[in-house]
């Protein structure tokens, strides 16, 4: 992995979220023997996308309830509010400052019937903690694959010359010919931020075989949304770059929301009221958007990964949503 820039800052860049909140797997799975980490979950689950999706979903239940407990516990103090996003959303706290972290990476942009659900959480979501600072909806993205990040501007820059625009261009385009499906929506938390999060699909609502009215089949969803991460890593590391993720954990999820104050969370009656409010938005999701048994596909409670547009292939300061285009991929 490439080495941090040094920074040239008038002060200490403060210290980041990352440094404070643990990224871990929570699936059962040791992915480190592998040169290509995703390749793990997809032997361990024997290509099965059900199979695949349970693993998913254990991560993401198990770090809810990890963190409903350090939330909720006696022992806790406060959230991590992010300083350096503190700085640029009020720049009277350290005037002139500037995010020199620079990003490579290659996300995923909500289509319009996602971010509109998206929406709708974060004013639920406003409700429980009025001063949580929300992603702009036209910012959100889901990381498909991070190349590098917290680099110098140069450093980024000479990463996309030796990707090359042949490659950028076959991986943003990627998702117009291996469509993915994500499904079954459900808030992630920790004490930093929420998050939207999704699950591989595995057949649910769909069709065994083809049809002259299906336009997709169960078949279709053994490439998973965790073969396309594998599948883009592998295209990656052809090109001779190290791959500089700060995690590879069975997680497809776009951040909704960060922490900026603690006033809406300062006493355990206000945690509790909080964590409560999440776990009741989580079961309204569940029953109005999730697939059930015998009931006909909803194609406003799913996501095919590039809809609309394909990939984005990002570099610049783009910790909060923001950077630069390099190549978006053709959409369908």
């Amino acid at each position: 992995m490439p080495g941090h820039i040094a920074l040239n800052t008038a002060a200490p860049l403060p210290e980041s979220v990352d440094s404070k909140n643990k990224f871990e797997d929570l699936s059962g799975i040791d992915a480190t023997a592998y040169e290509n980490p995703y390749d793990a979950l997809i032997e361990a689950s024997q290509g099965d996308p059900g199979l695949l999706q349970s693993r998913y979903s254990a991560h993401r239940t198990t770090r809810n309830s990890q963190q409903k407990a350090k939330l909720l516990s006696p022992e806790f103090t406060s959230l991590i509010t992010d300083p350096i996003l503190q700085r640029l959303v009020d720049p009277s706290i350290e005037p002139g400052f500037t995010d020199p972290r620079h990003c490579l990476v290659f996300w995923a942009r909500p289509p319009s019937h996602i971010r509109s659900l998206a929406g709708k959480l974060q004013q639920k979501l406003l409700e429980l903690a009025p001063n949580l600072w929300l992603m702009p909806v036209e910012n959100m993205h889901l990381t498909a694959l991070e190349i590098i990040h917290s680099v110098s501007n140069a450093e980024a820059k000479s990463l996309i010359d030796n990707i090359g625009p042949a490659t950028i261009a076959a991986m943003t385009d990627y998702t117009f010919s291996h469509r993915t499906r994500l499904l079954k929506p459900m808030l992630s938390y920790d004490a930093a931020a929420i998050a939207l999060s999704f699950l591989p699909a595995a057949g649910e609502s769909l069709p065994v075989a083809a049809s002259d009215s299906a336009e997709r089949t169960e078949g279709d969803d053994n490439f998973t949304y965790h073969h396309l991460r594998r599948d883009l890593y592998n295209i990656a590391r052809k090109t001779g770059v190290n791959i500089g993720s700060r995690y590879v954990v069975p997680s497809s999820h776009i951040t909704i929301g960060r922490f900026l104050r603690q006033d809406d969370h300062d006493s355990p009656e206000k945690m509790k009221l909080f964590v409560k409010g999440i776990e009741e938005i989580n079961e309204w999701l569940e029953k109005e958007y999730w697939p059930k048994q015998g009931e006909d596909r909803r194609l406003d409670a799913e996501w095919i990964v590039g809809q609309e547009k394909g990939l984005d292939c990002r570099e610049g300061t783009l910790w909060y949503g923001g950077g630069r285009t390099v190549r978006l991929g053709k959409g369908f």
